[in-house]
């Protein structure tokens, strides 16, 4: 989340979280949001493998006519 978006609460909360990890506000925010693309990449990647597989082509049902028994 960007810190100009955010309101004085969330600034806060997260002022207060950073310096219990013992970083800035800035550099906190720098690492949350490198932790959130590195999960959207990890989401795409798994989203892209789930896709259904793809369809035989015209050779490909072809071959699988021409292997089966008469």
């Amino acid at each position: 989340m960007d810190l100009r978006k955010m309101t004085e609460g969330q600034r806060a909360y997260e002022a207060k979280r950073a310096a219990k990890a013992g970083m800035s506000l800035e550099k906190w925010m720098t690492l949350k949001a490198r932790e959130a693309e590195a999960e959207k990449a990890v989401a795409a990647k798994a989203a892209e493998a789930a896709a259904p597989p793809k369809k035989p082509g015209f050779f490909g049902r072809l071959l699988e006519r021409a292997q089966k028994p008469l």
